[in-house]
């Protein structure tokens, strides 16, 4: 079974879209069947892929609107290694049409359950904000990943999808974990990233991987070539990034259900028959 992870934060340009595109490249790389959810109606993550949203005959808005199923409308991009669930501008009229639907916030993970046995990671791009949409991947996520930029408003920002996070979990989604915290468009000469990456580290510890992705141009670049930066220029310094992001991923899991099945032996063992 798939682990679902959202990939958010409210607030644009932190590097979200260029996250899930290159952690999806770099978990494929891993031969890990991995699908790519873009839940943004501006398309860039399908963009980002080499998929051209405006020639889209089905889209995510087909799904969230229940008119089509997931496998309909995926795209396997067997050039990239992994599968793409695309968009474009007209799931912005799928968030009216989710304010009149019932069960509006479980639109989604309705939607994967049945294609989540195929994949080992699903990874979502959440829209720039917190609407109905995003609400509808954290209730489908097993946990969100939250790309940050280390300026001075990313604290203010965080906090408040923090709060929204502990919502979705006392409300839709009590499961929903904080995957990890990752810094993104770092620059070791600025000491206002320096400062921010410290604070960072000080008040969430463990939850902010030891990967940061460089500020690089050639990450930059490849986008607008329709590729994963994996795929554009491998040995640029973004790309070994996200293998090590990748990497960190997959530890973390291992060690979480490590833990989990430690705990759970536990607990056998001190059951009184």
């Amino acid at each position: 079974m798939a682990r679902i992870i959202a990939v958010a934060n409210q607030k644009g340009g932190v590097g979200k879209t260029t996250t899930c595109v290159n952690l999806a490249s770099a978990l494929a790389d891993m031969s890990y069947r991995t699908l790519l959810v873009d839940l943004d109606s501006q398309g860039n993550a399908t963009v980002g892929c080499g998929v051209d949203g405006r020639s889209l005959e089905h889209s995510a808005f087909d799904v969230m609107t229940g008119a089509l199923e997931v496998q309909d409308v995926v795209i396997s991009l067997d050039e990239l290694g992994f599968d793409l669930l695309p968009s474009n501008s007209d799931l912005t009229a799928a968030e009216v049409r989710l304010l009149e639907m019932e069960e509006r916030e479980f639109r989604l993970k309705s939607a994967l359950e049945a294609v989540a046995p195929r994949y080992g990671w699903v990874i979502i791009d959440c829209p720039p904000s917190l609407n109905m949409l995003t609400l509808n991947a954290l209730t489908a996520a097993n946990s969100v990943l939250i790309p940050i930029q280390c300026e001075y408003y990313a604290l203010e920002g965080l906090a408040a999808l923090l709060e929204t996070i502990e919502q979705v979990r006392a409300s839709v989604n009590p499961g929903l974990e904080v995957e990890g915290l990752l810094r993104t468009m770092f620059d070791i000469r600025n000491n206002l990233s320096s400062a921010v990456s410290d604070e960072l580290t000080g008040n969430f510890g463990d939850l902010v991987y030891r990967t940061m992705v460089p500020r690089n141009v050639r990450v930059a670049e490849a986008p607008s070539y329709g590729l994963p930066i994996l795929r554009y220029d491998p040995a640029s310094r973004g790309a070994l990034a996200y293998l090590g992001l990748a990497g960190e991923v997959l530890r973390r899991r291992r060690n979480r259900e490590a833990g989990r099945a430690l705990t759970a032996d536990i607990a056998e063992e001190g059951t009184i028959e």
